[in-house]
This record gives C-alpha cells, sequence and structure tokens, in this order.
C-alpha cells in the first residue's frame, strides 16, 4: 500500500497556495545576487519561515538551477526538532506533497541504508518536523522530475552521517542537500562572530569546530564535510546573513548560511 506523507508547515513557514508559494520562490531566486560556477555536488541551506531563512536559502538553489535536467536524485537531511531518537530516520513512504504536487521516495535506496545500524524507518520523526519540508519547494521550482530521499537526523555522530552519504553519493545525478540554520538567539554582533567562524570551519572541512551552539544541523553538516573532505570536494560560503538581515529584531536572532561544494 503506497503512503504520503503530507505538508506540515504549509500556511505557517511557507505559502499554502500554491500559485503564491510559486511566485515567493520565483522572486527570492530573481532577487538573488547571480554567481558564477559550476553546479554543487552538495550544498547546505537554511530551514527557518522563508521570510527569514528564504532569500539565503534561494542563494543556494540559484547554484543548481543549470544542473535542472542532470539531477534526478535529492538526499536531504536535516535536523531532529520535534521527536527525539538515536541515529537517523528513513520514511516510510512512498511520496511527499507540497501544495506545488508530489515528490517520489527512493525507496529501493532506502531499503539499502537501513541495512546500516543507525538507520531506521522512523515516520513519527517526519510527521511534523520541517528540517525537510521547507526545502521541497525549492528543489520542485528548480529541478524538473527527480526522486528523494529524505533522512531526518537525531543522536548519532557525523561518521554514521558520512557512512550514509558514502552510500547513496553516485555520480552527477544526486545531489546532497544538508539544511541548517546557524546560531540561535544570540544577539546581532554575537551572532556574526559565532556565524562567521561556522563559515570559516565549513570552507576549511573542519567539523571539530562546529559545537552544538554554532547550528542546529550541526551533525549531517560535520557529517558532509567528513565525506567532502575524502571526496575532495572544496566549499564555498555564497552567503551569510541572520533573521536581523532579514525580517526581524537584532536583539535575538537566528543566522542563516548557504554554502556550495564542488
Amino acid at each position: 500500500m503506497s503512503s504520503i506523507r503530507k505538508p506540515a508547515v504549509a500556511g505557517s513557514f511557507y505559502p499554502a497556495d500554491a500559485r503564491q508559494l510559486h511566485q515567493t520562490i520565483v522572486h527570492m531566486l530573481q532577487h538573488t545576487a547571480q554567481q558564477q560556477g559550476p553546479v554543487p555536488k552538495a550544498i547546505i541551506a537554511p530551514h527557518a519561515g522563508y521570510i527569514y531563512s528564504g532569500p539565503v536559502a534561494a542563494s543556494a538553489y540559484a547554484r543548481i538551477q543549470a544542473g535542472r535536467d542532470r539531477i534526478k536524485r535529492v538526499v536531504l537531511l536535516g535536523p531532529a526538532h520535534r521527536v527525539p531518537f538515536y541515529g537517523i530516520a528513513a520514511s516510510s513512504a512512498d511520496r511527499f506533497v507540497t501544495p506545488l504536487g508530489t515528490i517520489p521516495v527512493d525507496q529501493i535506496a532506502i531499503r539499502r541504508l537501513t541495512d546500516l545500524p543507525q538507520v531506521q524507518i522512523l515516520d513519527e520523526a517526519h510527521a511534523n518536523e520541517h528540517s525537510l519540508e521547507v526545502h521541497l519547494p525549492f528543489l520542485q521550482e528548480i529541478l524538473g522530475d527527480f526522486s528523494m530521499i529524505p533522512l531526518v537526523v537525531g543522536s548519532t555522530t557525523p561518521e554514521e552521517v558520512c557512512d550514509v552519504l558514502e552510500m547513496v553519493w553516485d555520480g552527477d545525478e544526486t545531489l546532497i542537500v544538508i539544511s541548517s540554520d546557524l546560531s540561535h538567539y544570540y544577539d546581532y554582533d554575537t551572532a556574526l562572530r559565532l556565524d562567521r567562524a561556522t563559515s570559516h570551519a565549513i570552507e576549511t572541512l573542519n567539523p571539530d569546530a562546529i559545537e552544538y551552539e554554532c547550528a542546529c544541523g550541526r551533525i549531517p553538516i560535520n557529517g558532509l564535510l567528513v565525506i567532502a573532505k575524502k571526496m575532495g570536494l572544496h566549499p564555498q560560503t555564497i552567503d551569510l546573513r541572520n533573521s536581523g538581515d532579514t525580517a526581524g529584531p537584532r536583539d535575538q536572532v537566528v543566522g542563516y548560511g548557504a554554502f556550495v561544494f564542488n
């Protein structure tokens, strides 16, 4: 029996109306500074409400537009916010739905991943999780037909994340997306300092320098850094802002960064 993971945060984190959602994403992409470069193998992008982090996420997604016809599968990892658990949670759903339509899930790859001890099917971790969902409309706008491997990361290690990524790395047809915001609820100047340090750690492939307070998705980020070093990828920061720059006050801000790996 096929199953569907329905949207949980449409209407709160992003528009629930398909036309408005399409127009919102197109507007953000059009107002992103266009930077030349190859289509990245992996990106890190934020997952807050679009009014806060959408422009930063758009700067990363704009870089994969040229891969529209080449990218056929997306491996999407984000941190767990709702359900605590050990390991990495895959989904039993055959499709994920957003107001823009449905995305098929690569269940063949997921069955392979569940051979790893750290990977389990845990639909509860996906049901109300926003860290993956907010990326789906961007992917639907940017790419053509594609499938995805949605993974929520709980308490695990960067090395175990690396093992998962290595199993599904494949070629240019597969894009890796890591979902993470950066520092949380510091004042503006403190957030700038912390986020610049995190950016430097990412650019230098130094996972040991990214601590708990640096990024809510630090475990998937650090897993990507481990395998990126193995694969000889070169990270680049393309946007680094916070909610004080986009749509909020500056006494308590959340940091957002967009990074590409080639």
